[in-house]
């Protein structure tokens, strides 16, 4: 894991100094501000269009195999287009078609590398790997970013490139001397397998897209956590766009006090990272009562009357942000049976695409409207609301199925068809013997406990 992290480290400080050397060019061959956003838009698509497909490939094929080869694919891409910086043969399409081809590879790399790294761990300490992820990822944009100014400065945006590619083929000759940990999720996923009726073995291949998509629809806590998610990234995080706003215009500071809050938001996020270490089963209640602690925060930012008190307000507002971040993901990434994992992180993939993409416009319809003061204040209201909301249903929801469980019927929803991988604890058969002529139903998914809790 400590390889693996080092490894990752080096990878996203190169990944974001090609994302500032590619701003770069696509500024100077065009000196277009939309040309760039058209980039990136471009690079994104491919999450959109082919993350199911991603996610389904991720399950079907060995998982070190396939990171390792979309790194090294990674590596070819930033390689190349160094060349063709250096050459002088780099135009805007050649520049718009290597994006898209970027975007491309991480459908597949994305899923791929977030599985393989909790690989590593007891399921136990999946929470304390994705907290892990995230500091390294928090740490590699700051120190990418900055790197990059030093090395465009001195070498220009080609050694940009050519440093990323070098990074992508330090994560490729790492792979192969990973090891999945023996308790992992992954690897004691077989002696389950053999208990299981045989009806259910052509799922554990991998190879349907849809499959992931219908597996993630019937799984209400998936939903909500899609919902969830969904609402604060569009209405409660692009504090890069609110929080600007709000420090330059209401609270009349200029670019240097924005500094200063987007300062205290990243040392936030890694402290809330760091936090999040010690989370040992997650669930979707929590992200919701996280989600609707940082919609408070946010009213009051939306509030604060000078600079001092939005900057006492932002700390906490980060760490909260970065804790629910591991606590979802964490959920996102231990539901699911294992031989499903990669598919549902194609359809979040999918989803996280499109409200990213979407976000922005509507939040700055929104602030057109009312402000920057009550653009944060309608989003944090939106936000308590709809989790409030959520709670009650679930409440109305638990007390249904309780009285269903009296009556000895299931409740709707409660019996999804996905097999006994998908029952909730309380739900399996624990003390009913099997029909005779069949085995015993076997909870595939027995290390994820925190299923009964979201």
């Amino acid at each position: 894991m400590r390889l693996w992290s080092v490894a990752n480290l080096v990878s996203n400080a190169g990944t974001w100094m090609q994302l500032t050397a590619q701003n770069l060019l696509m500024l100077q061959l065009t000196g277009s501000a939309a040309a760039t956003g058209l980039s990136l838009s471009v690079q994104a698509a491919p999450g959109l269009l082919l993350g199911l497909i991603g996610g389904a490939a991720v399950d079907a094929w060995p998982r070190r195999l396939t990171a390792a080869a979309s790194q090294a694919l990674l590596a070819l891409v930033g390689l190349l287009t160094a060349a063709l910086v250096v050459t002088g043969h780099l135009t805007v399409p050649v520049l718009m078609a290597l994006a898209a081809v970027t975007g491309l590879i991480a459908t597949v790399d994305g899923p791929a590398c977030s599985l393989l790294g909790n690989d590593l761990v007891p399921v136990e300490d999946v929470p304390s790997s994705i907290a892990l992820g995230s500091v390294v990822s928090s740490v590699g944009r700051v120190g990418g970013t900055a790197l990059a100014g030093v090395v465009i400065g001195w070498w220009g945006p080609g050694a940009a490139y050519a440093a990323n590619g070098l990074s992508f083929l330090a994560v490729a000759a790492v792979i192969p001397f990973l090891r999945p940990h023996p308790a992992a999720g992954r690897p004691a996923r077989p002696a389950a397998a053999r208990s299981r009726p045989a009806a259910a073995a052509p799922a554990r291949r991998g190879t349907g897209a849809r499959d992931g998509l219908a597996f993630f629809l019937r799984r209400p806590r998936l939903v909500a956590l899609a919902v969830v998610t969904a609402l604060s990234s569009v209405f409660g995080r692009n504090y890069g766009l609110t929080l600007a706003v709000l420090v330059t215009g209401p609270l009349a500071g200029g670019a240097g006090a924005f500094g200063t809050v987007s300062t205290v938001l990243a040392v936030g996020g890694v402290a809330g990272a760091v936090l999040a270490g010690r989370l040992r089963r997650p669930s979707v209640r929590l992200v919701g009562g996280l989600a609707a602690a940082g919609a408070v925060l946010q009213i009051a930012a939306g509030l604060s009357p000078q600079l001092w008190v939005l900057l006492l307000i932002v700390a906490p507002m980060a760490v909260v942000e970065s804790v629910s971040d591991t606590a979802g993901t964490t959920v996102l990434q231990t539901d699911p049976p294992a031989h499903m994992r990669g598919r549902v992180l194609g359809v979040w993939r999918t989803l996280s695409t499109g409200w990213s993409l979407i976000g922005p416009p509507l939040l700055g319809l929104l602030m057109q409207l009312a402000g920057a003061r009550g653009a944060l204040v309608a989003g944090g209201v939106l936000i308590a609301g709809a989790v409030g909301a959520g709670a009650v249903l679930r409440e109305r929801r638990a007390r249904r199925a309780q009285q269903a469980r009296t009556l000895g019927v299931p409740a709707d929803g409660e019996l999804e068809p996905t097999g006994p991988a998908g029952l909730p604890a309380h739900l399996l058969p624990a003390q009913r013997s099997a029909p005779a002529g069949r085995p015993a139903p076997v909870h595939e998914n027995a290390d994820t406990a925190c299923a009964p809790a979201a």
